[in-house]
C-alpha cells in the first residue's frame, strides 16, 4: 500500500501541535515534528530557545529531509503526517517535492497569532508569523493541481473538531477514527527537542480546547503586523474546509 504523506502547513501559535497529537493517536500513523526547523535556524541565525540543540537534532540538509518527507514513514505505517512551519521553507529551496504530498493549510486570524506569539517574541516581525509564506505556498500547490488544497481555520475547527476531522479524513481518503479526538497527556518521543520550550500547554492537554473567542489588544507596532498579515489570511479563508455532520 502506498504511503499517504500529509504535509500540514502552519504558522506559530496555531493548533498545529494538537493536530499532530490527533494524527499520532491513530494506530496507522507516524508523525514528524517540524523536519525543516534545523535548516531554518542554521540559515537565518534567528534567536530561538535551544537553537543549537535543534540544529544538531534536525540537521541542516534540507534536500535529504525533503527526500525523507516523500518516502515511507519511519515505522512504515500507511499514513505519514508531517507538521511543517511555513517560515521554514526558505527562498531558494525547491518546492517540487510538495507535489508528492497531500498539502493542507492551517490558518488563524493574525490578531490572535500576534497577540499570542508577541507575548514571547517582543521583536516579532511579519516574516516570523508565516502568513505571506503560507499564501505563496498555497498558490504554488494550487497551481499544480486541479482543485484548491485543504484549508482549515483553527477557530472553526475548534467549534466542531469531530465534524472537521471527518471532513479532513474524507479529503485525504483515509478513514476517520474517534481516537483522533483525545490523547493521553504528556510528552511524546516524536516531539521536537524544542518541546520543553514551547509545548507546555500541549503536554497538559488531552484533547482539543474550546475556542476562546476573546478580543485582543495589540500595541500599535503589533497591530501593524497583524494588519499586514490580514490580506493573506483573508485570501485563504474562502477555501476553508466545512465540517461533516457527525450526528448520523
Amino acid at each position: 500500500m502506498k504511503t499517504v504523506g500529509i504535509a500540514m502547513w502552519s504558522g506559530p501559535r496555531n493548533i498545529s501541535t494538537a493536530m499532530m497529537r490527533a494524527f499520532e493517536n491513530r494506530p496507522d500513523t507516524d508523525v514528524w515534528d517540524e523536519p525543516m526547523y534545523g535548516h531554518y535556524l542554521q540559515q537565518t541565525q534567528i534567536t530561538h530557545p535551544g537553537a543549537a540543540e535543534v540544529i544538531a537534532d534536525q540537521g541542516t540538509d534540507w534536500q535529504a529531509i525533503a527526500q525523507q518527507c516523500q518516502g515511507n514513514s519511519p515505522g512504515n505505517k500507511p499514513v505519514f503526517y508531517q507538521k511543517h512551519m511555513t517560515m521554514h521553507l526558505l527562498p531558494g529551496m525547491s518546492r517540487d517535492w510538495l507535489h508528492t504530498l497531500h498539502n493542507c493549510f492551517l490558518i488563524r486570524h493574525p490578531e490572535q497569532v500576534v497577540a499570542s506569539y508577541g507575548a514571547v517574541r517582543p521583536d516579532l516581525t511579519l516574516e516570523d508569523i508565516g502568513f505571506v509564506q503560507q499564501a505563496e505556498l498555497f498558490d504554488y500547490v494550487h497551481a499544480g493541481q486541479n482543485h484548491a488544497p485543504v484549508v482549515i481555520d483553527s477557530e472553526a475547527f475548534l467549534e466542531n473538531p469531530e465534524g472537521m476531522l471527518r471532513a479532513l479524513c474524507q479529503r485525504l481518503n483515509i478513514e476517520f477514527t474517534p481516537k483522533m479526538l483525545s490523547w493521553p497527556a504528556g510528552q511524546r518521543d516524536s516531539d521536537g527537542v524544542w518541546g520543553k520550550y514551547w509545548y507546555d500547554s500541549v503536554w497538559k492537554s488531552t484533547g482539543f480546547a474550546k475556542p476562546r473567542n476573546r478580543k485582543t489588544r495589540l500595541s500599535p507596532d503589533f497591530q501593524k503586523i497583524a494588519d499586514a498579515a490580514l490580506p493573506y489570511y483573508e485570501a485563504l479563508r474562502p477555501h476553508q474546509l466545512r465540517a461533516i455532520d457527525s450526528s448520523f
